[in-house]
């Protein structure tokens, strides 16, 4: 059975990345968009990135367009978008989709570990939130209104 370690993303820029690589780090997995009320969230995932990140915190941050086609640019404008107006430093990875049949196996992996309200997979909106603790368990799904600077205390027991 496969963990959440032995999946593979595209970074912004195109490049396979192995989750592998981030083992020992507690993950905070968002899909993101660029023209959505939630948006100016990246600026407390940010927060939260450079506050926790020596201590082994990684934000990791899927654009996607599925919920009212609110991440339309492609990959260069959401970097030159995160870059210019939130000064992210986090991962970005290319677009995918959450849900449906297309829905990146990463995503059906988050779901059927920490689904929604009364057992819905369902992904229902741009910024949902996992957090994976060191092990590679998902410890926990956040809804889209849960602001990212109300994780901290989670975050803190698992670092």
């Amino acid at each position: 059975m496969m963990d959440i370690y032995d999946y593979y993303v595209r970074t912004i820029d195109g490049q396979n990345k192995l989750l592998g690589d981030y083992k020992g780090k507690v993950l905070l997995i968002v899909n993101t968009a660029s023209k959505c009320g939630f948006t100016p969230q990246y600026q407390e995932l940010e927060t939260l990135y450079r506050q926790y990140k020596e201590q082994g915190l990684v934000v990791l941050a899927f654009p996607c367009n599925q919920f009212g086609h609110q991440e339309p640019g492609s990959e260069q404008e959401i970097q030159n978008f995160c870059s210019s107006n939130y000064d992210i430093s986090f991962p970005l990875f290319a677009k995918i989709e959450v849900n449906g049949k297309d829905a990146h196996p990463l995503y059906q992996y988050l779901k059927s570990e920490q689904p929604g309200l009364l057992g819905s997979k369902r992904i229902k909106w741009n910024f949902t939130k996992f957090l994976v603790d060191k092990t590679g368990r998902v410890v926990r799904r956040y809804a889209p209104i849960d602001q990212p600077k109300a994780l901290v205390g989670d975050i803190e027991q698992l670092l």
